[in-house]
């Protein structure tokens, strides 16, 4: 016979030792190091062996388990599924796979749509325990269904209120609290009733499911008209068409989890679609003119993104500090063009994108001198737009100014200037 595992995980309930297998109780009896939160071990009183609580930093923990793996079989538990946003990756990163045993309990997620009668193969699951809630608005914005796991920062309340602030209403929501236990409670709302509740337990799930059962998901390319944008009105025709910005945020090459820079963002029209293309990702909005940064705000407001984070400010100076990117995107550079170049190339992730437009034909020839004299030959495109517009009972083209495009990716250490 194979030497049993020294590290047992196993997933435990709010209805504690009652609702584990004889498997897992025989895991717990078993060891001679309990570890786990304060919670969890509350429901073994009787253990008089060494109990390892996981609290104030779980790698400090993680470390007392493995010395103790040494010399005793140790059983570790954890809310639910250990492997549903929970403990059990850690545990296995640290202890490697072959040392762990993971026992697994139904999660709280799955109880919460049990209760509710829902399926759940069709949902996206959002964890916000421990965890900032940037990008959760703009993650439901492709979801017809969604659980979440809150926390005390991020409670139902809170999250709704948000929803409510950028127009997100057309959902139900379940909370439910304390799951499988004595006090379990399970409510349905309107967005607009759960944002008033202020006596929803700790321990709770959010469900929430599109009001219209006819939703259909918005297409993956955003291809918004410019139109559908908040633009100062002196300036309504500088705002980036449509088609330049397909062109552009497909020369950046965003992947769902990238970092962009939008450097010049105007009104946030590049930034918004970025957001929409990296939902598990961040993008920076660097714009000087105070007028345009409100209606960055604006604009983020009336499409529910939340992944944006508007700075106030003039590049390349703006940009000391942010989160090194994968991507940048230069719309306007109020004559820093070279420093902006120098700033971006130098910051980018080794093959990162640069991307920038130019208007005129003096931004054009300061954007091929930044990147020729660091000796990067970009890819340019020109691109020439006309769109139909009646005249009379007929149709005639008007043109768009021309826009070049200039793209360039950032080599690897030691690799060839594209």
């Amino acid at each position: 016979m194979s030497r049993p595992r020294p590290v047992t995980v196993v997933g435990i309930g709010d209805d504690g030792c009652a609702g584990l297998s004889s498997r897992a109780v025989g895991a717990a009896s078993a060891a001679r190091v309990l570890a786990g939160g304060e919670r969890h071990l509350a429901f073994f009183p009787q253990f008089q062996g060494e109990r390892i609580v996981f609290k104030d930093g779980l790698a400090r923990a993680l470390e007392r388990v493995a010395e103790a793996a040494n010399e005793n079989n140790v059983c570790i538990l954890a809310s639910g599924d250990p492997m549903f946003f929970g403990v059990g990756a850690a545990v296995i990163k640290r202890l490697g796979a072959e040392h762990v045993e993971i026992l697994p309990h139904p999660s709280s997620m799955q109880w919460a749509f049990a209760r509710a009668g829902m399926k759940w193969d069709d949902a996206v699951f959002i964890s916000l325990h421990g965890r900032s809630r940037e990008g959760f608005l703009t993650r439901l914005r492709t979801c017809a269904k969604a659980g979440v796991l809150t926390d005390p920062e991020n409670t139902p309340a809170r999250l709704a209120a948000i929803m409510l602030e950028h127009g997100q209403i057309g959902w139900r929501a379940w909370v439910c609290e304390n799951l499988a236990g004595p006090d379990e409670r399970v409510g349905m709302f309107s967005i607009p009733e759960l944002a008033q509740r202020e006596d929803i337990g700790p321990l709770n799930v959010l469900l929430l499911e599109r009001a219209d059962r006819t939703w259909r998901p918005p297409p993956p390319i955003p291809f918004i008209h410019e139109d559908e944008f908040a633009k100062r009105m002196p300036k309504k025709g500088l705002i980036t068409k449509r088609e330049v910005r397909l062109l552009s945020l497909a020369a950046l090459r965003i992947r769902p989890d990238s970092v962009v820079w939008d450097i010049g963002a105007g009104s946030g029209s590049v930034s918004i679609e970025a957001a929409m293309l990296a939902p598990h990702g961040r993008v920076y909005a660097i714009e000087v003119d105070p007028e345009g940064v409100e209606i960055c705000h604006e604009n983020l407001r009336a499409h529910a993104i939340d992944n944006v984070r508007v700075i106030a400010g003039r590049a390349p100076e703006a940009l000391a500090g942010l989160e090194t990117p994968d991507a940048v995107f230069v719309g306007g550079s109020k004559g820093s063009m070279d420093e902006i170049v120098a700033v971006a190339l130098d910051r980018l992730r080794s093959g990162g994108r640069l991307v920038a437009n130019a208007i005129t034909l003096e931004n054009s020839a300061e954007i091929y001198a930044a990147m020729r004299k660091r000796g990067i030959v970009p890819e340019v495109t020109l691109l020439q737009i006309s769109r139909a517009e009646p005249l009379a009972r007929y149709l005639r083209f008007e043109a768009l100014n021309p826009i070049q495009i200039f793209a360039a990716e950032k080599p690897a250490a030691g690799g060839a200037a594209s």
